[in-house]
């Protein structure tokens, strides 16, 4: 089966009215929640994860769950953002009153942070509702595949200080796993993270790319007692 036609299934397994599409809204972690998630006054958001075969650069540690150039995009939140400042983060935002779906809100936030063409993007679908509670968002993920690559770049640089994309064979590699570690008013808190090529993909981006992953049954085994600490913004 093809990348694209796992994710298909993927989605399709999380459909409502499927078995594991009754169990609505995905929490948190609970190592990582720093305050409660109040739902009755949550907004909602969106996020695209947009997977593709997207250049000629294959992934520097191949993995046999997925093609050496199978990538995802990411964009690197500026540093002078109030929330999240200097993050690595899926593209995606708040959604509109004139947003017609979920899908339509993630790619126009996609188009408005990366410049990328929509009409080369094909939607394949969304999965459950993830809680955000330190922002208190409701965020869908919505799943898309680069059918028609186009060029990608920072379109605000008060929005977003850099556009990249990642082989995904990169991000498996139990080398590159790490549980991102914040210590606050004396708690501390622990979620998988990724580290590939200076950068950490961490927080609310890495605990979905890891339980995407783990769905779609491309996780290799990694070490979760390799730890690394990141800064609370």
């Amino acid at each position: 089966m093809s990348a694209h036609d796992e994710l298909a299934a993927l989605v399709e397994r999380h459909r409502p009215g499927t078995a594991s599409g009754e169990g609505g809204i995905t929490p948190m972690p609970d190592t990582w929640v720093f305050r409660d998630m109040d739902r009755s006054a949550a907004r909602r958001a969106a996020v695209l994860i947009l997977f593709g075969r997207l250049d000629d650069v294959p992934a520097h540690h191949p993995s046999s769950a997925v093609p050496a150039d199978l990538d995802v995009l990411f964009v690197q939140r500026a540093d002078t953002l109030r929330q999240h400042p200097g993050q690595i983060a899926f593209p995606g935002g708040a959604i509109d009153e004139t947003d017609a779906s979920t899908a339509d809100a993630a790619l126009r936030e996609a188009v408005e942070e990366t410049g990328l063409d929509p009409a080369g993007v094909q939607i394949i679908g969304s999965l459950p509702d993830a809680e955000l509670p330190i922002t208190n968002f409701l965020v869908t993920p919505v799943i898309g595949w680069w059918a028609r690559p186009s060029d990608v770049f920072v379109v605000d640089p008060g929005e977003s200080a850099k556009v990249f994309r990642v082989p995904v064979a990169d991000l498996l590699d139990p080398a590159n796993r790490v549980s991102a570690v914040i210590e606050r008013g004396g708690l501390r808190h622990t979620s998988p993270a990724f580290t590939v090529d200076g950068e950490t993909i961490w927080g609310f981006t890495g605990i979905v790319l890891s339980r995407l992953f783990d769905d779609l049954g491309w996780t290799q085994e990694w070490d979760a007692a390799a730890e690394l600490v990141v800064p609370f913004g």
